[in-house]
């Protein structure tokens, strides 16, 4: 039997899109299929990999991928926006898609501060995605 197959989908697939794939693989082991994409991805920003690393994931495989890579090739079960330039971008009916969500978390590019601050803001949407992920879950009975 197959998957069903989730995309999660922003603007660079450098932050939030990542961490969702990555929290979403670890607590649906094999049950569910998991991608993400970017509509114009810029590579993994360092603080992705810092603060997924201090919750004990590893993002070492991941790359930032272009929607192009799945549109039209991959038969989505649910799509899940997590940015808001994204959802005025993206294809608002994905064929075969069971569902399209639109999680709207705050544009981690767009932080400003010290490091110091950035790094506190990463971790906080971190746990909010990861919490989203949780209820998610939940909610749908997946696992």
């Amino acid at each position: 039997m197959d998957r069903p197959v989730v995309l999660f989908l922003c603007t660079g697939n450098s932050a939030r899109s990542q961490m969702a794939e990555a929290f979403l693989k670890k607590y649906a082991g094999d049950r569910l299929e998991v991608h993400s994409a970017g509509l114009e991805p810029c590579g993994i920003h360092p603080l992705t990999i810092q603060v997924m690393n201090e919750v004990g994931i590893s993002l070492d495989g991941h790359r930032s991928k272009p929607v192009g890579d799945y549109l039209g090739k991959l038969s989505v079960r649910y799509a899940i926006v997590v940015c808001e330039q994204a959802e005025k971008a993206c294809p608002k009916i994905w064929p075969f898609t069971k569902q399209r969500l639109f999680w709207p978390f705050e544009n981690t590019a767009a932080v400003e501060g010290t490091e110091s601050e950035q790094l506190a803001k990463f971790r906080e949407i971190r746990d909010q995605i990861d919490e989203q992920i949780k209820r998610w879950l939940a909610a749908e009975s997946l696992c």
